[in-house]
């Protein structure tokens, strides 16, 4: 007979756990995912092309229904969890519904964080993190309006991309003195705030937000330079936080996000979390790949595999304002490494690799990034790279065509 699994969280981390698991064990559990958006899987990356108006919502669905159906897999969205009793094995929904489980996987994800000031509550006050905001943002933000989005991350670029191909005037405002400055490094970060403000983009570093102005609506942003910006719409895009309620309510050790240990379980035995809510060695991933590292290792745990997860190599493969941006390890370079750099801004690309050792141990790649996961294969293998060092910044392809 089947083992009851439930899975909480029906975003990209869960449909890859699902994927990997009926890869490997198929039957063996009577799968049962719950969501709390009132829709099947999607693609969060695609949310900008969504607000461009460049794809359709329908066009970001991760795996049709019928992929679920054909896995046995019963679906629960729209109906969100409420309550988790690790001892009696049950979770409890929204419409009071209460699931059995032999094991439990938490993928909640993460929420978006909204600034501590005065005027938050206002009408047009939104945040960009789920297809919701899509439509809210939308409904708010037509043709000509004037936005501001608090927030130089990729969250708050991709936003504001997605704003001005829609036509909206868009400023964004950032704390910091350089974007993207957790991705990528200065220089980087230079070359994509020109091409962020190409797309006709405004953008102010070293901008801090101290009030939203207006009545019962936002009328403008106040900084702590005593300027004021006026706008229709404001959109906060300053970070994230893990999804922990539930876990923490049902007596599951939380710090920032989930406490996992090397096998993705919890504090509570038989129960599980993978994504952006888990927190693995004091490290929350707030991004993809990690999530779906854990989602394999799980799926393998799970089908009676003896296999273990020591963490992730941070990257990032993206495309930020149509630009394509990759980095990943010690981009930055710390003490004793040394960096080759190859730069063409005419074109657009720039390139930093990272050296410690004779191996690979960080880069940083803009506009060109077709090697970025071969530099990343580099750095987690930690070949040496002294024989094709000379050739290393010019790509795979010459390096393998040499070697041929």
């Amino acid at each position: 007979m089947s083992e009851p699994l439930v899975i909480i969280g029906n975003g990209m981390a869960a449909a890859r756990f699902v994927d990997e698991l009926s890869k490997r064990a198929l039957g063996r559990y009577a799968v049962a995912v719950i969501g709390e958006e009132a829709r099947l899987a999607y693609n969060r990356i695609l949310l900008s092309s969504v607000l461009a108006g460049e794809v359709a919502q329908s066009e970001i669905e991760l795996k049709p229904a019928s992929w679920w159906r054909d896995r046995g897999v019963t679906l629960r969205y729209g109906v969100p969890a409420t309550a988790v009793d690790a001892a009696a094995r049950t979770v409890l929904l929204a419409d009071g519904t209460k699931l059995p489980f032999a094991k439990l996987v938490f993928a909640t994800g993460s929420r978006p964080l909204r600034l501590p000031i005065p005027g938050m509550e206002l009408e047009g006050v939104l945040t960009f993190r789920d297809a919701g905001d899509v439509g809210t943002i939308t409904n708010n933000a037509g043709r000509g309006a004037r936005v501001v989005v608090i927030g130089g991350g990729l969250l708050g670029l991709e936003a504001a991309y997605g704003l001005a191909k829609a036509g909206a005037q868009v400023t964004v405002m950032h704390l910091m003195d350089m974007l993207m400055e957790r991705q990528i490094d200065a220089r980087a970060a230079a070359m994509l705030r020109y091409a962020v403000e190409a797309k006709n983009v405004r953008v102010l570093l070293k901008a801090e937000t101290v009030r939203l102005v207006g009545d019962r609506r936002v009328e403008a942003v106040e900084l702590k330079d005593g300027s004021t910006i006026k706008t229709d719409t404001v959109v906060v895009a300053v970070g994230i936080k893990p999804n922990t309620e539930l876990a923490r309510a049902a007596g599951i050790a939380v710090n920032r996000g989930i406490v996992i240990d090397d096998s993705l379980e919890t504090s509570a035995a038989g129960i599980f979390a993978i994504g952006e809510c888990a927190e693995h060695r004091g490290q929350c991933y707030g991004i993809v790949e990690p999530a779906y590292e854990q989602a394999r290792v799980l799926a393998e745990r799970l089908a009676g595999r003896d296999v273990s997860y020591s963490g992730s190599v941070l990257s990032t493969n993206l495309k930020v304002s149509g630009v394509n941006v990759f980095s990943v390890g010690d981009f930055l370079g710390s003490s004793g490494t040394e960096e080759i750099v190859l730069a063409d801004p005419s074109f657009g690309t720039y390139k930093k690799l990272v050296i410690s050792d004779g191996r690979l141990v960080g880069a940083v790649l803009f506009g060109d990034t077709v090697d970025g996961l071969w530099y990343l294969d580099l750095i987690r293998t930690g070949v040496s790279i002294e024989r094709f060092r000379d050739d290393l910044v010019f790509g795979r392809a010459l390096i393998e065509r040499a070697a041929a």
